[in-house]
């Protein structure tokens, strides 16, 4: 099992155990960052996946939105520590949603293909078992037609003129130019990467040099508080730089991989996306 970060250790461990506290907690995993070596405290989320021995009524499902809620008044890191809940059980319906604590809210959604594969792959093994023979398995097939619907249904969309001013903020550039890189990474030859390898991914494609350099900076640099904060007009070309690169690789991408340029009629199959998660 992979080391965790001294900064989420007393996190993690009274998560555990206040969680277990009030659900039959079968297991409990990390994936995303955390799981594939490339967390940051402060910047990156704590994404979870709790397996649980039954179906959450409204009173389970309403004390675990407590302890959520209490640890983000009492740990700052808290914040983005996201968790799905899993019952125990039938595994055959893999779009089924599931009760799940994310960006500050309690609502459903699925664990997605890729989560499941990086869980596979990787998992950090909190509480309880490994997850394999637990969560369904993912094919190549499945991975690759998730991301194909992501890239067509979600990212696609909001790189539009109508979308322009979103990508004024940090996270839009950030995760609209390191999505794509990664989708393009996996659809290419199956692998998940992280995000500090989708940067130099990005400077192999020919992204624009200014916007790479401001992602790394922002993500993994080491004097962010004495860091210059960027200048409007800096904001304004970073965005259109990125919604543009992002724009035309989205469409050279689902071209290259069996779909069609993707168009006005196409309506979004994902949930709970805005804004994208860190």
């Amino acid at each position: 099992m992979r080391d965790l970060p001294v900064a989420v250790k007393p996190l993690l461990a009274r998560f555990t155990s206040d969680a277990g506290a009030r659900v039959p907690l079968v297991a409990l995993w990390a994936h995303g960052s955390l799981a594939l070596g490339d967390y940051q405290p402060g910047r990156s989320d704590l994404d979870l996946v709790a397996l649980v021995g039954t179906e959450l009524d409204g009173a389970q499902q309403a004390e675990l939105r407590a302890v959520h809620e209490r640890l983000i008044a009492d740990v700052p890191l808290a914040g983005s520590l996201h968790c799905t809940y899993v019952p125990q059980g039938d595994r055959s319906d893999t779009a089924q949603h599931h009760p799940t604590w994310a960006q500050g809210e309690w609502f459903e959604r699925p664990v997605t293909p890729v989560s499941r594969r990086e869980l596979a792959l990787g998992a950090v093994v909190l509480h309880g078992p490994p997850p394999v023979g637990l969560l369904p398995g993912v094919s190549d097939q499945e991975l690759a037609e998730f991301i194909r619907a992501e890239l067509e249904d979600y990212w696609h969309p909001v790189t539009g003129n109508a979308k322009a001013g979103l990508w004024l903020q940090d996270i839009w550039v950030d995760l609209g130019m390191l999505t794509f890189a990664r989708a393009s990474v996996t659809l290419r030859d199956g692998q998940l990467i992280t995000k500090r390898e989708a940067l130099d991914e990005l400077g192999s494609m020919g992204a624009p040099t200014a916007v790479v350099d401001d992602i790394r900076r922002r993500r993994y640099g080491t004097d962010l508080l004495n860091s210059p904060s960027a200048s409007a007009g800096f904001r304004a070309r970073r965005a259109e730089q990125a919604r543009q690169f992002v724009r035309a690789g989205i469409t050279t991408l689902l071209a290259q991989h069996g779909n069609p340029p993707p168009g006005p009629a196409h309506a979004s199959r994902l949930t709970r996306r805005t804004p994208p998660p860190a």
